[in-house]
């Protein structure tokens, strides 16, 4: 059957990719293998196991690569031992009884070989929750940093909102003192033109009267409203 799975990797994913690919390195196996292994359990093909671990897992298991590495010279060189002692005439007792004394060290040499899988099992898992509490503190930080844009340009239009209001108040009073501006500019024009005129003929005093509109208009002489 043809793997076509293309669904995003989960945590439980990855973490068992991580198991598999060191259980083979400390079993002396290839990653291909572990790859292959891990691609038949999740319907994946092998290349997309091997992309996933190079670009996304292996980063964060370096302590337990190289735990795994060490774990597997160990082993080997047991086995040699053991060959060793098979064909040698000293009784393999001696060398089961020899032991290192325990330090930071050589303490992971001294770990029984039953719980091997639960040693490597818990350092993925205080691994996995590290990365976890890592992910969770960059995403708190992400949504701090977005509120507070947004608090930042929520401040920005509601003064964009309070200058747009200032500015048409401004356009209206503009308006309005073109307008009055323009009244009066006729009000003098029309007193210039009657001055002018009153000059031409015999000097008398004006009279002025006010319409309805607010216009300034010489009285005729002789007339009275």
């Amino acid at each position: 059957m043809v793997k076509v799975r293309q669904d995003a990797w989960s945590h439980e994913d990855d973490l068992l990719l991580a198991e598999t690919v060191l259980r083979h390195i400390r079993e002396g196996s290839t990653q291909l293998n572990a790859f292959e292994e891990v691609g038949d359990h999740l319907n994946r093909t092998s290349a997309a196991c091997g992309f996933r671990w190079n670009a996304e897992v292996r980063n964060k298991y370096d302590h337990a690569i190289d735990l795994a590495k060490r774990q597997r010279k160990e082993k080997k060189r047991a086995v040699a031992v053991q060959s060793q002692s098979q064909s040698s005439s000293q009784p393999v007792v001696q060398l089961e009884r020899k032991t290192t004394p325990v330090n930071e060290n050589n303490i992971e040499r001294n770990i029984p070989a039953q719980q091997t899988e639960s040693y490597m099992s818990m350092d993925l898992v205080i691994g996995y929750l590290k990365q976890v509490k890592k992910e969770n503190q960059t995403s708190n930080q992400s949504k701090a940093s977005l509120e507070r844009l947004e608090k930042e340009n929520q401040g920005l239009r509601n003064h964009v909102t309070e200058l747009g209001k200032k500015l048409t108040v401004t356009e209206k009073q503009l308006s309005t003192i073109q307008e009055d501006y323009q009244v009066f500019i006729q009000i003098m024009e029309r007193a210039r033109k009657m001055t002018v005129l009153d000059d031409q003929g015999p000097t008398k005093t004006p009279a002025f009267r006010m319409d309805k509109n607010g216009n300034l208009q010489q009285v005729a002489n002789g007339t009275s409203n």
